[in-house]
């Protein structure tokens, strides 16, 4: 089975989403453009860290109140 990478306009997709149905085909629809002040943000707060502001998995499950099983 081949796999194809496209490029579709926002305003074209609903109408690309539907042909691909209509054809019986197999679509996966992924988007990863992260705006650069998202980029720019997460990059300076790992310039900033410090370790002693880590907490383990189980300290912040207990923060967020997870059940844990």
């Amino acid at each position: 089975m081949a796999e194809v990478k496209l490029n579709i306009p926002d305003s074209k997709l609903s109408f690309f989403m539907e042909l691909v149905n209509q054809l019986g085909f197999e679509a996966d629809v992924t988007d990863f453009n992260i705006p650069v002040e998202h980029q720019e943000f997460v990059k300076n707060r790992i310039k900033t860290a410090k370790k002693e502001d880590y907490i383990s998995w189980e300290e912040a499950r207990k923060k967020l109140q997870l059940n844990s099983k």
